[in-house]
């Protein structure tokens, strides 16, 4: 895929781009919304540009895809591509914008690096570059068709349910009658509001309960930023958005999705795979959603459910995550509270600890397909203890809330 020429170029200037990409982060951003301010009012998260997170997730983004192709001339790394073409396609990012993108970042390359910048080194990344675009473009085509379009819908909240203090359910159906694409458990959708200000905001929510009714269910954790300003949209829908409102919402996305043969079951051998379904806090919406399908499709394998909260009360859709996995014939449930467990009244069939999530004395079966959503160091230190009992690297799937900042921390 990347040429040999550009590969001896890349590998030689990767140290130096590398160390500055966050600084071209940077200036790329504020070239790019000088230039078309609407980016940011209308499609960016003010939020995650102005903690720095969405900085360094394409920082992050970059480096990972660039080492990637240095030490993988011949191939992409399609599971990092295709988990950001599902969040592009969920906010309707178009193939035009890519050029746009382009002009600003190398923009901001020539500017931090200057005169290192020689004519083979901008060749070089450009290649790079648009190896990665192209890429993207391509995804979210097919994800667009799949769809129908990137068409938003208005639908109508018919219900809202207080789960906790700070998490609020809100059930919607299509505003105009029409009947909607089906989605599958793990996936999310973008809902857009509009600000006092004007702006028009877009967050993601995954989709927290089974598929096949004619309704959808988000359940949205009111984001209290302490020392960085409350989430925008977040306390919006909770301050602002109740019974007979209606919300812009997109066609679902995400490749946080349960693994099924040609079969229709869980495992490629002609058996339902053994699973782990791991979670905390508010990423516990994803993970009850794929819980209620493997209920509704009468699963039979072994489920391990794994969850970890601040206390019992904060435990967003508790009685739905023990219900599901109490209709499994073969699960077993452990969820740890930080403070509180004492307190625990739940089924006689889950465990409950104090402290974080600890695997150390769960057992976990040979060819466990795990599922994991949640704060990433928590999702971090459940991927090394099931690697370290023996899960394959490549059956671990995870799914991030807002910027990936995994690929951040790992380039």
């Amino acid at each position: 895929m990347l040429s040999e020429q550009s590969v001896a170029t890349v590998r030689a200037t990767l140290p130096v781009v590398g160390g500055a990409i966050g600084e071209i982060s940077e200036r790329f951003y504020a070239g790019l919304f000088a230039a078309r301010p609407e980016l940011l009012r209308d499609l960016f998260n003010r939020g995650n540009q102005a903690a720095g997170t969405q900085r360094q997730a394409l920082a992050g983004s970059i480096a990972a895809f660039a080492t990637y192709l240095v030490d993988h001339p011949d191939d992409r790394p399609d599971a990092m591509l295709g988990r950001i073409a599902h969040k592009h396609a969920s906010l309707g990012v178009t193939a035009e914008q890519y050029a746009l993108v382009h002009e600003h970042l190398f923009a901001a390359i020539a500017d931090v690096l200057g005169e290192a910048v020689t004519p083979a080194v901008a060749a070089a990344w450009d290649e790079v570059y648009w190896l990665m675009a192209n890429a993207l473009i391509a995804i979210e085509k097919r994800l667009y068709e799949e769809r129908g379009g990137s068409e938003w819908r208005e639908w109508e909240v018919v219900g809202r349910v207080e789960e906790t203090a700070d998490v609020a359910t809100f059930r919607l159906r299509p505003a105009d009658g029409r009947p909607a694409a089906d989605f599958r458990a793990g996936q999310y959708v973008s809902v857009q509001v509009e600000l006092p200000d004007g702006a028009r905001q877009i967050r993601q929510y995954s989709l927290s309960a089974a598929p096949g009714s004619p309704l959808r269910q988000i359940s949205v954790k009111r984001v209290r930023g302490g020392t960085a300003p409350d989430g925008e949209v977040s306390n919006h829908l909770h301050a602002r958005v109740d019974v007979g409102d209606r919300l812009r919402v997109s066609a679902p996305y995400g490749d946080l999705v349960l693994v099924e043969n040609p079969a229709g079951n869980l495992a490629g051998n002609g058996t339902a795979a053994p699973l782990l379904l791991a979670s905390a806090g508010i990423g516990v919406t994803p993970i009850v959603a794929m819980l209620g399908q493997l209920a509704d499709t009468g699963h039979q394998g072994p489920v391990v459910v794994v969850h970890g909260d601040r206390s019992p009360a904060e435990h967003a859709l508790r009685a739905d995550h023990e219900a599901y996995a109490g209709k499994l014939p073969d699960a077993s449930v452990h969820f740890w509270y930080e403070e509180g467990a004492h307190h625990y009244e739940g089924g006689a069939d889950a465990s409950h600890r104090t402290g974080r999530v600890d695997l150390t004395g769960i057992a976990v079966a040979k060819g466990t397909r795990a599922y994991l959503c949640g704060p990433l160091p928590f999702m971090r230190a459940v991927r090394a203890q099931l690697i370290g009992k023996g899960v394959a690297p490549a059956d671990i799937h995870y799914e991030v809330f807002g910027p990936d900042l995994w690929l951040a921390q790992e380039s």
